[in-house]
This record gives C-alpha cells, sequence and structure tokens, in this order.
C-alpha cells in the first residue's frame, strides 16, 4: 500500500482499509480521526494508552497503512495541524478544560464549551464544494425523502421543515407501522433521500442508504467520521468530525450544518426565478 501524504488522503486510505482492519487497530483508527491533534503531538506510549492499546499496536497501525513507521505517519498528523487555523478554537478549548472555569460556570459552561469545538471542526471538516453539490442535489431532485433516528431525528424534522418552507417536495421518512421499506423501494432514481445517523450508528439508517444507493438513488449523508457506515453510500458524505465524550452529545454541529444546506438551497432556488417551485404537497404514489 502507498502511503497517504496528505491527511485527507490518510482518512480515505482509513475509511478502505477500516472493515478489513484487526478490532485493535480499528479502535485505533477512530481515535485517529476523532483525535487528530493528539496523532500530531504525542508519543507513542500516550496515545497507545489514550487509545487504550498496546503501543506495538501503533506500530502495526501505520504499518498497516503503508507507512515504514509511527514517525513517518505522525509526520501526515503534523502537516494537517499547521495548515489549520486553529489558534482561537484550541484558547476555547482549553478554557473548556480549566476545572477553575468549569466550576464558575456549571454544567452550562460546559456544554457551550463543547459546541463551540464542535463548530470549530465542523468548518474545518465541511468543504464548500460538498455543500454546493448537495444543494444542487437537493434543487434538482424531484423529491427529497429525510431520515435519521434516535440522537439525529431532530436534524431530519428540521431539514424536512425548513426544505417545504422553500416548496420543496420533501417527506419525513419515519417507518411508522414498519412501512419503511416499502417507502424506500418506491423512491424515484430523480428523487433524493437524506440520511443522518452518528456513532453508535442506527442499524435501519445504514441499511436504507445502502439500498437507495444501490438503485441509483442519489444519498446525502451527514455523520460524523470517515469510517462511517454512511460514507460508501453517499454520493455526497459530510464527516462532522465529532469526537466528543460527554454522555449527552451535543447537536449544534449537525444543526448549523442542516441550516447551511437549507439556506443554499434557497439562495440557488433565489438565482433561478424563472424555475417553477416544486410545492410539497403529497406525491402520488408509484
Amino acid at each position: 500500500m502507498t502511503p497517504a501524504i496528505t491527511y485527507d488522503q490518510l482518512k480515505e486510505t482509513l475509511a478502505r482499509a477500516y472493515p478489513e482492519l484487526p478490532k485493535q487497530l480499528q479502535r485505533i483508527a477512530r481515535y485517529a480521526l476523532d483525535r487528530p491533534d493528539e496523532l500530531a503531538l504525542g508519543t507513542v506510549a500516550a496515545i497507545a494508552a489514550a487509545a487504550e492499546v498496546q503501543p506495538s499496536a501503533m506500530i502495526r497501525f501505520a504499518n498497516a497503512l503503508g507507512f515504514g513507521g509511527f514517525s513517518e505517519m505522525q509526520q501526515v498528523f503534523r502537516g494537517h495541524l499547521i495548515e489549520r487555523s486553529s489558534s482561537y478554537r484550541e484558547r476555547i478549548e482549553q478554557l473548556r478544560r480549566s476545572q477553575k472555569a468549569r466550576a464558575s460556570g456549571g454544567v452550562l459552561h460546559e456544554f457551550v464549551g463543547d459546541a463551540v469545538a464542535e463548530l470549530g471542526r465542523l468548518e474545518e471538516n465541511v468543504r464548500s464544494a460538498d455543500i454546493g453539490a448537495a444543494t444542487g442535489l437537493i434543487c434538482r431532485a424531484a423529491r427529497v425523502h429525510v431520515l435519521a433516528q434516535r440522537r439525529a431525528f431532530p436534524v431530519a424534522c428540521y431539514l424536512a421543515y425548513a426544505l417545504r418552507q422553500l416548496e420543496l417536495r420533501t417527506h419525513l421518512l419515519d417507518g411508522v407501522g414498519g412501512m419503511l421499506g416499502e417507502t424506500l423501494r418506491n423512491i424515484a432514481p430523480d428523487e433524493l433521500l437524506i440520511v443522518a445517523s452518528f456513532q453508535n450508528y442506527s442499524q435501519d439508517v445504514i441499511d436504507a442508504a445502502a439500498a437507495t444507493h444501490e438503485r441509483g438513488v442519489p444519498v446525502i449523508a451527514l455523520t460524523d467520521s470517515a469510517l462511517s457506515p454512511l460514507k460508501p453510500s453517499a454520493t455526497v458524505c459530510f464527516e462532522l468530525g465529532e469526537s466528543s465524550q460527554q454522555a449527552f452529545r451535543s447537536l449544534v454541529a449537525p444543526m448549523c450544518l442542516a441550516q447551511a444546506l437549507v439556506i443554499s438551497a434557497g439562495h440557488k432556488l433565489a438565482e433561478a426565478p424563472a424555475a417553477k417551485p416544486r410545492r410539497s404537497g403529497r406525491r402520488p404514489a408509484h
């Protein structure tokens, strides 16, 4: 395997290799993408301890990705760290971790700090080209279907509501009565499926994205990392870079992304005033 030169190449390599990696190396892979700064700056021993693996596993992980050793792989993470303009976000993160600051602000301060860090990762990980590609798919679709479950369900609800306000045909898939599979089979190739799921992923959403993708229907995925099982099925995949260790994880980043998609779609529709909007009425059954 040829080793990656850039961080983006490394993410793609990890996404391809992840299913075949041993469990211990999979744990390192997820830790590496969740906490790239620690991979850039830490020692083998410190990173291995944080990832709860043996130091020798770090060497095997680097070798599995085509690198001659850990230091060679670490240079890719260091290059990524240098490229980022993250000093402000890092100051906020340090403030959040300060025990004194936490004590003065309590739970609210802790969650606000997490949210600020999430938004920093969101801006870093989401490319404008992907926003443009997703917006184009949304505006061209004969109908947009939105699916999410558990923690991600509010994101789907917002997208369904907001896209209807743009007078786009939009359907929130809720699977009531066990009809999710039947509904998915009726999605036409000129329509679109938007899915959202984060670790621990919803198997129903994974299966829905895969089945829809196999039928040639475009899929937009909102998820957490390049290792997400939604990535192989996505025409456009947004990897938010979530790494919060909180028991109650924030929805700030995915909701912000959802709003950005809706507003971008609104701008695109406004640029083509001659086009008659597709009103969000009930679509006849196929």
